[in-house]
């Protein structure tokens, strides 16, 4: 078993030299607001170099010279869409402020590039669904912060009921983080959120060095507490990323829940792809040196440090 666990430390090496590749989702941002009856100005804001922005097509009853928005008695309703709508944006959120009525969200993504307008700004449940089950699957995936806490866990449970407890305490508290801020009952900044995902990082490295030299070590007893505690943190950190995106207000219960199942199937699909890997270096009977685990322990903490001290200079000097 010490053997095939070799193989799972050497993953964070290679995925987390890198800090770029924690929460790297780019968004494009396009607000419509209207200035008089029937007649709106655009404005993009992007990440990305100018000139790389998505194509919108509006209405055909709509005449659109960016950055006016012309569309007459009958208003901003009817079929709008966004070509080319990828790389470098995995999502763009559509901003629609009209006089005298609650501003309307909109996120579009590459696979899901189409809504239909409406005054009540209702949108489809198959809709929302498409939208943000990807996003969510999305995020997580490129969340490598997440990921490598996630495999952390892994390193302290031994048994398959006792992971099965530790990656649910996980999900749930995290989960309730998410909603209590996407509902609006608890508010957060960015930049310290992210530097605490660092720095949990960095001491659940700690934590499975104390746990192999068989030093005494609560979280290799009862991982589910420690899963559970810094769950609620991550969970900021997801909800920071869903409050980014952008979240329809005539739809928020739907999107909160799809996005939600998008990044607990992912997380799933990065524990089963784990021990998918693991069950195939045991078949193949392979073996590295000892001291290749306790070097992948020591690059997860040095990863989560580094990420700390970045993060917490941008949030200092910023």
């Amino acid at each position: 078993m010490r053997s095939l666990r070799i193989l799972l430390t050497l993953l964070p090496l290679f995925i987390g030299t890198n800090s770029a590749f924690a929460h790297d989702t780019q968004i494009a941002l396009l607000t419509i607001t209207e200035t008089q009856s029937g007649q709106f100005n655009m404005k993009w804001r992007l990440s990305t170099a100018p000139g790389q922005a998505p194509t919108p097509v509006f209405p055909k009853h709509c005449e659109f010279s960016y950055p006016l928005l012309q569309c007459g008695p009958k208003g901003l309703m009817g079929r709008f869409q966004l070509l080319e709508l990828g790389p470098p944006y995995s999502a763009a959120v559509i901003q629609i402020i009209k006089h005298n009525q609650p501003a309307q969200a909109y996120t579009l993504t590459p696979t899901n590039h189409t809504v239909f307008l409406t005054a009540s700004g209702q949108l489809p449940l198959r809709q929302i669904m498409a939208t943000y089950f990807v996003l969510g699957f999305e995020h997580i995936l490129l969340g490598i912060d997440h990921l490598l806490f996630v495999l952390g866990l892994m390193w302290l449970v031994k048994k398959p009921w006792m992971l099965v407890k530790t990656i649910t305490a996980f999900t749930i508290a995290h989960s309730m983080t998410l909603a209590a801020v996407t509902l609006g009952y608890m508010g957060v900044k960015e930049e310290p959120v992210n530097a605490a995902i660092a720095l949990s990082i960095a001491i659940l490295a700690v934590e499975v060095l104390k746990y192999r030299r068989g030093e005494p070590c609560l979280s290799a007893k009862m991982p589910w507490v420690i899963a559970f505690g810094f769950g609620l943190l991550h969970g900021l950190g997801f909800a920071d990323a869903l409050t980014e995106i952008g979240l329809p207000e005539k739809n928020l219960p739907a999107a909160l829940l799809f996005f939600n199942v998008g990044v607990e199937l992912g997380q799933i699909g990065f524990v089963l792809i784990v021990l998918a890997i693991l069950w195939s270096h045991r078949i193949l009977q392979a073996a590295f040196p000892r001291w290749c685990e306790t070097a992948a322990i020591y690059g997860i903490g040095t990863i989560g440090c580094f990420w700390f001290l970045t993060r917490f200079q941008t949030m200092i000097f910023t």
